[in-house]
């Protein structure tokens, strides 16, 4: 799959939103090295605190489905004027598939008219990880 395949798809999980307070709709997709893409979308909660990312839904439908390695790329899509990029919390639920492969996937973050490319460990120097606690 192309990167603008996975940014077609990260955009397509955000129809799926449920953002109702914030109005703030993201997709996220994630490529691994079999080929496979799996997507997520923010999920917001009226306890604000329990809202999920899309990053992390998409990770966690992942990991769910016994995917515990080759995790190649993560493209990250928002409403808004400039591209987005996943949060710090996001981020480190990234880290702990990429590192259970030993990946550093490259992250594509898209606004309307840009793509920023980064690799993980950019967005998250120096990372605590599974290789952490051994």
């Amino acid at each position: 799959m192309t990167d603008e395949a996975l940014i077609a798809a990260a955009r397509e999980a955000s129809h799926h939103s449920y953002s109702p307070y914030s109005n703030f709709a993201v997709g996220a997709a994630l490529r691994f090295a079999d080929g496979s893409v799996v997507t997520g979308t923010n999920i917001e909660n009226a306890s604000y605190g329990l809202a999920l990312c899309a990053e992390t839904v998409a990770v966690s439908k992942a990991m769910a489905d016994g995917k515990r390695g080759g995790l190649e790329a993560v493209a990250v899509t928002g409403p808004g004027d400039e591209p987005i990029t996943p949060c710090g919390r996001c981020r480190q639920v990234l880290n702990e598939l990429a590192q259970l492969g030993g990946t550093d996937p490259v992250i594509l973050c898209v606004g309307p008219g840009e793509i920023r490319r980064f690799k993980l460990s950019d967005l998250l120097p120096q990372a605590f990880g599974p290789a952490s606690l051994s």
